[in-house]
């Protein structure tokens, strides 16, 4: 794991560096569905350039990820030698460039054998972190597990992590390892009822209420019926002119404060450490303190660079 200590925060800095031609010792690679970033980095970790990509996963068949990563990367590429590439996220999904096993837990979040990806360009190599899965109850991710080894690495605090997103990940941390971990569809539940549902006629707006959204924690962490509570947002914006503002907030508090009852064993008596955007992040420590927990904010990014860098480390150790 050496060499943690060099890792920067991403910054705009490293991002205004993306044209300048460099040559990395290896490149570390967040794939996601929806785009793709990438840094160079030399050999004592430290981030030389930034790039990224909108070209997702989600839009890209097996053959086209190789071109995809090398308009990022190009540049960064030593003739004459190998660099090696090492990937986390969807890239390694089943509709990915190749599909990279899961480790089952309790298992720690990196293994040392990442899926090799195939490649013509003689310059790369490319590897692919392993999601983790669980048994009982069924689940599985993706991306999270290169964060939480980047956490693990880096702090030694909360035993109790969330990771808010279009799917919410509860993970428990026991010696290093997940130990145990729970999606919840928030994020994705949230869309497809602000967009798809008859709910789009009342929340129709970019605006916010911190009051809405603390009335709808409130209700959602209490409230085990919370189908007849959507359909209260509706009745509201209709009978008591509730505004769009107040009625996306209300919604936005519901389904969070629903999220946080279905997880107390895992929240209840300590402090969760939080890993995600900041402006979901603290949605998410909002609701937690409205129900009596306390939480601390992690950069996404930077704990995604920061597992990426302990996955090269452990590859190092293998060798």
């Amino acid at each position: 794991m050496g060499g943690l200590h060099h890792v920067p925060s991403i910054s705009g800095k490293n991002q205004s560096m993306t044209q300048l031609a460099t040559s990395a010792d290896w490149i570390a690679v967040d794939w996601g569905t929806s785009n793709m970033r990438a840094w160079a980095m030399g050999a004592d970790n430290t981030v030389l350039v930034h790039g990224e990509s909108p070209k997702g996963m989600g839009q890209l068949s097996p053959p086209e990820f190789e071109p995809a990563l090398l308009e990022v990367v190009e540049t960064w590429l030593d003739p004459e030698k190998v660099t090696p590439v090492i990937a986390c996220g969807m890239v390694g999904a089943r509709q990915g460039w190749v599909e990279a096993d899961y480790a089952t837990t309790p298992t720690a979040p990196i293994a040392a054998r990442p899926t090799r990806a195939p490649v013509t360009d003689r310059r790369i190599d490319v590897f692919i972190l392993p999601g983790v899965s669980q048994s009982s109850p069924p689940d599985v991710m993706r991306g999270e597990e290169t964060q939480i080894a980047g956490y693990i690495a880096a702090h030694h605090g909360s035993s109790i992590i969330c990771l808010p997103g279009t799917h919410s990940k509860w993970v428990e941390i026991a010696d290093g390892r997940i130990a145990r971990f729970r999606t919840a569809m928030t994020g994705e539940v949230f869309a497809l009822l602000a967009e798809k549902s008859v709910l789009r006629h009342s929340v129709s707006t970019g605006g916010w209420s911190d009051d809405g959204f603390a009335a709808g924690v409130t209700v959602g962490l209490g409230e085990p019926d919370i189908l007849t509570q959507l359909f209260s947002i509706r009745a509201a914006s209709l009978l008591e002119g509730a505004s769009a503002q107040m009625s996306r907030s209300r919604l936005s508090g519901l389904l969070i404060g629903a999220e946080l009852a279905g997880t107390r064993d895992y929240w209840r008596g300590t402090t969760v450490a939080l890993i995600g955007a900041s402006a979901l992040s603290t949605l998410y420590q909002t609701a937690l303190e409205l129900a009596g927990a306390s939480a601390r904010q992690f950069d996404a990014q930077d704990m995604t660079l920061a597992g990426l860098c302990a996955a090269r480390s452990a590859m190092e150790d293998t060798q």
